[in-house]
C-alpha cells in the first residue's frame, strides 16, 4: 500500500500520545503527517515548539496557502480548520464549528481524503467527543485507510470508540504499534 499523506486528530489527553509518536518515528520518514489536535482558541500552539525541538523531523503550524512538502509534520493552528486542497496546498478557515470544534478533525480528513483518495492514512487518537469519525468515513469512501488508537491505551477512549462503534477501521493499534507501522511505509 502506498501512503503519500498521513492525517491525524486527538484531542483530550493528545499532548503526552503526539509526543512519544512524532518522536518515535524515523527521521528520514518522507510521507507528510497533518495533525488537528483540539486547543483552546486563546491557547498559544506550544505544541509545534516543543515536538520540533525533540525531533528531527520538521514540524511547524500551518500557514494558509503552503505547500505540502515531504518529511514535515504539520499542526493546525488554534481556532482554525484545515482544508486540504486539489493542488496538495494547505488552507485554513474559520468557518463554523464542527462537533464543537475548530480546528474540526472532520474538516482535515473529509478534504484529505478527496485529494488523496486511496493513498491517504487516517488515525484517531485519544479524545473525549466523536469528532473524526464523519472525516474516516469520507476517507473509507475514497479508499484510504484507517487506524484507531487501542481504546484500552487511549487516556479518553471515546473517540477512538466512536470510529470503532461505526465500524470504520481497518486496524486497532496501540502507539508502539502505530510508529512501527508508519516507520515501514516509506
Amino acid at each position: 500500500m502506498t501512503i503519500d499523506a498521513i492525517v491525524i486528530g486527538v484531542s483530550a489527553g493528545g499532548f503526552k500520545v503526539l509526543e512519544k509518536l512524532i518522536t518515535g518515528l524515523k527521521r528520514d520518514l518522507t510521507t507528510p503527517i497533518i495533525i488537528v489536535q483540539h486547543i483552546s482558541s486563546l491557547a498559544e500552539n506550544y505544541i509545534v515548539t516543543y515536538l520540533d525541538e525533540r525531533t528531527e523531523l520538521h514540524v511547524k503550524e500551518v500557514e494558509e496557502k503552503e505547500n505540502i512538502q515531504a518529511g514535515t509534520v504539520y499542526i493546525a493552528p488554534p481556532n482554525y480548520h484545515i482544508l486540504v486542497e486539489r493542488n496538495k496546498t494547505l488552507s485554513l478557515t474559520v468557518d463554523k464549528r464542527v462537533s464543537y470544534a475548530r480546528p474540526s478533525i472532520d474538516v482535515l480528513f473529509e478534504t484529505a481524503a478527496e485529494v488523496y483518495q486511496h493513498k491517504l492514512l487516517g488515525v484517531v487518537l485519544t479524545g473525549a467527543n466523536s469528532d473524526g469519525t464523519h472525516g474516516c468515513k469520507a476517507v473509507k469512501k475514497w479508499g484510504g485507510m484507517v487506524i484507531a488508537q487501542d481504546p484500552d491505551e487511549a487516556e479518553f477512549n471515546e473517540m477512538p470508540l466512536s470510529v470503532i462503534q461505526e465500524n470504520v477501521q481497518d486496524r486497532i493499534m496501540t502507539i508502539n504499534a502505530l510508529i512501527e507501522f508508519i516507520n515501514l511505509i516509506n
